[in-house]
């Protein structure tokens, strides 16, 4: 039942079947583990062993089959905050490797959900000008949730870096909240100029965007990420091009 969430802290299949099974049934033989777990006899051993060094299972020892016994969840807690200092202890030195000697020039691909909240850490990262063409209020996605807006894209909106952004013809009525959303300056791109696709533009990157809809990013999305200082202001030049022929906004 929990199996799966075991495994997004570190367990492995085995071990996690293994551990909510000695959870339930409490005091148990390899025999009755391997029966209720589903876990071949011959991965038991291994696995158990494992849980064991992680302080989550220990050893009843006795003549015969020894029986095994689980400690109290609260000990995963205590599992993920050690990892936690661990990455915390090295995370200063892998940002020097990050920010050591970056690349003047790299393509790459993000994909989906996951790739746009990478594509966003590198826009919060980077304290230039940024610039939006054809913008859908991607960051209103219903998948994004309150934790990730609040580590990554309230910062954004809150910095004082200048940033202008060209929304999509549809955004007045379909998310006009996304609009309510934007500090820095921001147009409507003209009816008929409708796409499936955004470019940004901040720093040396320029990022697009395919098959991504107004206020949603799904699976099926696609961000192709180019970091080359010469392509990055040719874009901001095409993107000022046209934010100048476009008439200011009405002030209501």
């Amino acid at each position: 039942m929990y199996s799966a969430i075991l495994e997004e802290i570190g367990l492995s299949p085995n071990e996690a079947k293994i551990y909510e099974t000695l959870l339930s049934t409490g005091e148990s033989s390899v025999t009755l583990i391997s029966d209720k777990a589903h876990v071949h006899r011959r991965n038991i051993y291994d696995a158990i062993s494992r849980l064991i060094e992680k302080g989550l299972v220990f050893p009843i020892f006795q003549k015969g089959e020894n029986r095994y016994q689980a400690v109290q969840p609260e000990k995963l807690l205590e599992l993920v905050k050690q990892k936690e200092t661990k990455l915390k202890g090295i995370l200063p030195k892998l940002k020097d490797l990050y920010d050591d000697e970056p690349t003047e020039s790299a393509a790459y691909i993000y994909k989906g959900l996951e790739g746009y909240k990478h594509y966003r850490m590198d826009l919060l990262r980077n304290e230039s000008e940024a610039f939006f063409l054809g913008a859908k209020g991607l960051w209103r996605s219903p998948a994004i949730d309150e934790t990730f807006r609040k580590m990554y894209i309230e910062p954004f909106n809150q910095r004082k870096t200048l940033y202008k952004v060209l929304f999509d013809p549809r955004i007045p009525e379909i998310l006009p909240e996304a609009i309510k959303d934007v500090k820095g300056q921001w147009k409507v791109l003209p009816k008929g100029y409708e796409t499936q696709g955004v470019v940004d533009i901040f720093g040396d990157y320029v990022v697009t965007f395919t098959s991504v809809g107004v206020g949603n990013i799904g699976e099926d999305a696609t961000l192709f990420v180019m970091k080359n200082k010469e392509l990055a202001e040719t874009y901001k030049t095409w993107f000022r091009m046209i934010w100048d022929m476009l008439p200011e906004k009405k002030k209501k």
